[in-house]
């Protein structure tokens, strides 16, 4: 399989992925209080959002690498 086909697939999972999820989350852990032997620490959720348009973008250039790698084989 030629890299770039390998590289269309692979933007064709993002894609989709982004176009299903639309963003990710994750947990950031800050330290609230650092005295000593006494340590606090606070878990703040914060959400990444993934546009629409770029999920869409990354499928269409995904599907148009898988193309362009094909026709190279004929």
């Amino acid at each position: 399989m030629k890299p770039a086909m390998m590289m269309g697939i692979l933007l064709i999972v993002l894609g989709g992925l982004a176009l299903a999820y639309q963003g990710f989350n994750y947990t950031h852990q800050e330290k609230v209080i650092d005295i000593g032997p006494i340590h606090a620490t606070a878990e703040e959720q914060k959400h990444v959002s993934i546009p629409p348009i770029l999920g869409g973008l990354a499928l269409v250039g995904g599907i148009a690498l898988v193309i362009a790698g094909s026709k190279k084989n004929s």
